[in-house]
């Protein structure tokens, strides 16, 4: 599918139908392709439970008001975010580059973050925040459709999913088969209300 298509198509879903469902190798396709988003210093923060187990989905909905999306889709995203991923094996990050390279960019890595907490964390969600848009469209192009959660007990979640200590849930993507035709689109504010040239 067009990337713009893709865009101009995909759509927040409220119902799944329940009877689709995705195996291990999809997700794994899908996952393997949104991993390509990008992230600061190539850190990729993100860590993502795929939920499918019934009964930890069951606990997960109360814990989202009941939010069908979270029993109806294929799978369950939980997109975590590891807050400490900048100071662990930093050169990893760049594999792919000579030895020297990766030595500057990991002290670089490592000067930008340390002590700097609140970075740590605004990063990390900005990391789940562009593979949880690359999954959508990733799902998209796959033929599937998909819905960004939130208003759930993001402690709670924490705990069902066994979180570590040193990570933060960022939010859901729920992942299955749209149920019918979705609502009609909501309104999108103007052009010139979005786009403001040079300075506000």
């Amino acid at each position: 599918m067009d990337v713009i298509e893709a865009i101009q198509t995909r759509r927040a879903i409220k119902s799944f139908d329940p009877e689709f469902s995705l195996n291990r190798q999809d997700i794994e396709q899908l996952i393997s392709v949104a991993k390509l988003a990008p992230s600061a210093f190539n850190i990729q923060h993100y860590r993502i439970v795929a939920v499918q187990d019934k009964e930890l989905l069951q606990q997960i909905s109360e814990a989202a008001n009941n939010q069908p999306q979270v029993t109806q889709s294929s799978v369950l995203f939980v997109l975590c975010a590891d807050m400490q991923a900048w100071k662990k094996e930093p050169e990893r990050y760049w594999s792919h580059v000579d030895e020297k390279t990766q030595q500057n960019l990991a002290n670089m890595i490592r000067n930008f973050y340390d002590g700097r907490d609140q970075l740590q964390r605004d990063e990390a969600i900005r990391s789940s925040g562009l593979i949880a848009q690359t999954i959508m469209l990733t799902a998209k192009g796959m033929g599937l459709d998909s819905c960004p959660m939130d208003g759930f007990d993001f402690e709670k979640v924490g705990q069902l999913i066994k979180l570590p200590e040193d990570h933060l849930v960022a939010m859901f993507v729920a992942v299955g088969k749209a149920d019918g035709e979705p609502k009609p689109r909501g309104g999108k504010i103007p052009l010139e209300e979005v786009l403001i040239w040079d300075q506000f």
